[in-house]
């Protein structure tokens, strides 16, 4: 009898894994169809004929021309030092930028955490300049560092600095990444604070009946409990600052001597001041393969928490 039950029950189950696949592709698949044909043609349409371009060299006079010059560019690329150095440049401006605005943000997130009367006013008001759009924080920081009126100027100088602060090399690198931190630190608090609401409160209760102080249970329990929180906002701001323009297009266009000049200045400048799309295409190209990268790193260290299943 029971042999008799089961065979149906099987060719049931068979029938229902072929036809599976056909029936989740069914309605929702037909109508998710078009918008993925079209977000494919806007993806690959562009990249393939960006490594077009990394091999070419794009003639503009006439119409769009493609004259096939090789390796050309990529082997300009390994040779060019001053792409090395704004690399370099780079690195160090996404470390400086991210790794404060993470610790600062985790900061600013504890403290918010612990407010308990206005913390809905306090968080408006933290995250106000997140809202503002790049170029207004680069005009804004620029009138504020200004050296005839700008106020940030007048209060260093009673400190003891009379310089032009986007003047000078290295505070000219300190106040465009200082604007940066300034803009997007809203964002990593905001991500933490919504992980220190979710950490269970039985979980912190046991900590401190275990008698772990203030340092010990953040230390152990709530850093720990938002690793993946923390993680997830690294890697949003990660893909973001290594591709950097805005602030520093708009207050110091690279300068003064190069000293803000990071890949994606030199790839603005290669592309649309001296007009050379090939090596402005391998510059590109690069920079995708660096943020590939960093995402990469971030969704494996995820994948092993257990955090992206």
């Amino acid at each position: 009898m029971s042999l008799t039950l089961e065979a149906p029950q099987t060719e049931k189950q068979a029938s229902t894994r072929k036809a599976g696949p056909r029936k989740r592709f069914g309605f929702h698949g037909g109508m998710m169809t078009p918008g993925l044909l079209l977000l494919a043609v806007l993806s690959f349409v562009p990249l393939f004929t960006i490594i077009a371009m990394s091999f070419s060299r794009v003639h503009l006079l006439g119409g769009v021309v493609f004259e096939n010059v090789g390796f050309t560019y990529w082997a300009r690329l390994f040779s060019d030092i001053d792409v090395w150095a704004q690399w370099l440049r780079t690195i160090v401006y996404f470390v400086l930028t991210v790794g404060l605005e993470l610790v600062l943000g985790v900061l600013l997130a504890l403290c918010l955490w612990k407010v308990v009367r206005a913390r809905n006013l306090v968080l408006t008001l933290l995250l106000l300049p997140m809202f503002v759009a790049p170029v207004i924080v680069g005009l804004l920081g620029r009138f504020l560092t200004d050296s005839t009126f700008g106020l940030y100027s007048w209060v260093l100088g009673l400190l003891g600095y009379h310089g032009d602060i986007l003047g000078g090399s290295t505070s000219a690198f300190l106040a465009v990444a200082a604007m940066d931190i300034w803009e997007w630190t809203p964002l990593i608090t905001l991500i933490v604070l919504a992980g220190l609401t979710s950490v269970p409160q039985s979980v912190r209760e046991a900590a401190s009946l275990d008698g772990a102080n203030g340092w010990q249970s953040l230390r152990h329990v709530l850093l720990p409990s938002i690793s993946g929180v923390l993680l997830v906002a690294l890697l949003i701001r990660s893909m973001d600052a290594i591709r950097y323009f805005d602030i520093i297009s708009v207050t110091t266009n690279g300068g003064p001597a190069d000293a803000t000049k990071t890949v994606p200045i030199r790839l603005y400048e290669t592309a649309f001041r001296f007009f050379d799309f090939g090596y402005a295409a391998v510059i590109g190209l690069v920079m995708l393969v660096v943020t590939i990268v960093i995402a990469r790193v971030f969704v494996r260290v995820l994948d092993k928490k257990g955090l992206t299943r």
